[in-house]
């Protein structure tokens, strides 16, 4: 099914209908992506408790958990008894005469199990677009192994750069390998619709947690098959960049990037040190990271002297990058974000949530439908039962 050409320009995926083979957060954020773009997205879910995530709490709203509402806002839910003969022919009769992308994080095998795999449904509709998004990969020793974001935070290296040198690797807030996953399906989703408009052939796209914690992980992966050394953890410090952490004013935080020597020079003068662009020992980057402590513990005997806004206002004046360290509810309620626009209610007005970061022509895709119910909208397959 082609695409259909919309007015609304923040809708550019209207007319193309995805099923979602999945739970958690990986595959739920991949099609809360789609169906904010404007697909038609019909999530398959179990009778008896639905997503996971459903359940992901508190926090709840109206009995669901917030991780839920903001995965899967936009989509329709169909609840499925994959094991029941009926079901499960009526899932594949709607794909075969609706669908145009199929995606899944199903526990290995099970696709394979129930005719839901790749090949089975290509067999039947060559144009489909399947992808996979796996735990450790398609192939390999451990391709069978299931996997979650806290399991490759580990496993892929992330949690051994992340958090203060003298204290325990620390897990990334957000689930940034569900989430990265998602976008790398988007990406493989998205490229395979351009390739079957050229071609009229569908695609089998792969994906998975393990390998996107390794591709967060290129810079630090560079350094190491450059070099042989091993990196560790830093805090908020950069391997390579210095200085570029968070300092503590006399009050609270703030974060300062001063990315290569011109910035490096105009964050000496702001402080009122002139001197340190020709100290040898500050003067390039190089030698900066080489005197890495000497550089920060002198910037931070300054910095320390006066309140953070204060500091904040001399920098930005002087063209130094720099933020405050901000909790999320002074996130939420800054200017920007509200000048953004981009926490945006459900339609039925239960939640606000993150819209998506892009706009289109100065348009960002709305919510327009509440996060569905358990089965809201199974009567989408179950038409299709014998």
């Amino acid at each position: 099914m082609p695409i259909n050409s919309s007015e609304d320009a923040s809708q550019p995926l209207s007319g193309l209908t995805v099923l979602e083979l999945g739970h958690s957060v990986a595959a739920p954020f991949a099609g809360h992506v789609l169906a904010d773009l404007g697909a038609k997205v019909v999530k398959v879910e179990k009778p008896e408790s639905g997503d996971d995530t459903r359940a992901w709490g508190p926090p709840f709203v109206n009995g669901t958990a917030c991780t839920f509402l903001a995965l899967n806002r936009n989509k329709y839910s169909a609840a499925l008894d994959l094991k029941n003969a009926h079901d499960l022919a009526a899932l594949k009769a709607f794909i075969l005469n609706e669908v145009d992308v199929v995606f899944q994080n199903m526990r290995p095998g099970a696709v394979e199990k129930m005719g839901l795999d790749a090949k089975s449904l290509q067999d039947l509709k060559p144009e489909l677009i399947y992808c996979n998004m796996r735990a450790f990969g398609a192939r390999g020793p451990m391709a069978d192994l299931p996997g979650y974001d806290p399991l490759m935070q580990a496993f892929g290296g992330i949690m051994s750069v992340t958090g203060q040198p003298d204290a325990e690797p620390a897990r990334v807030g957000p689930s940034l390998v569900d989430v990265g996953t998602g976008m790398w399906a988007v990406i493989g989703i998205l490229c395979a619709l351009q390739r079957r408009h050229a071609c009229g052939r569908g695609c089998v796209i792969d994906s998975s947690l393990f390998e996107t914690s390794l591709s967060w992980m290129q810079s630090f992966s560079a350094g190491f098959l450059a070099t042989g050394k091993v990196p560790g953890r830093r805090g908020t410090s950069h391997p390579t960049l210095v200085p570029y952490r968070v300092f503590k004013a006399s009050d609270d935080y703030l974060m300062i990037a001063a990315g290569n020597d011109g910035l490096f020079g105009r964050l000496a003068k702001a402080l009122g040190h002139p001197e340190w662009i020709a100290d040898e020992r500050m003067a390039t980057n190089p030698q900066r990271v080489q005197n890495r402590e000497l550089v920060d513990d002198t910037v931070q005997g300054v910095i320390g002297s006066r309140p953070r806004n204060e500091w904040v206002e001399v920098l930005e004046r002087a063209g130094v990058p720099c933020a405050p360290l901000q909790t999320l509810d002074q996130a939420l309620n800054h200017p920007q974000t509200v000048a953004l626009e981009i926490v945006q209610p459900t339609p039925d007005g239960s939640a606000s949530l993150i819209g998506l970061p892009i706009s289109f022509d100065g348009s960002r895709p709305a919510l327009r439908k509440s996060p569905p119910g358990l089965g809201d909208d199974t009567e989408l397959i179950s038409k299709y039962r014998n």
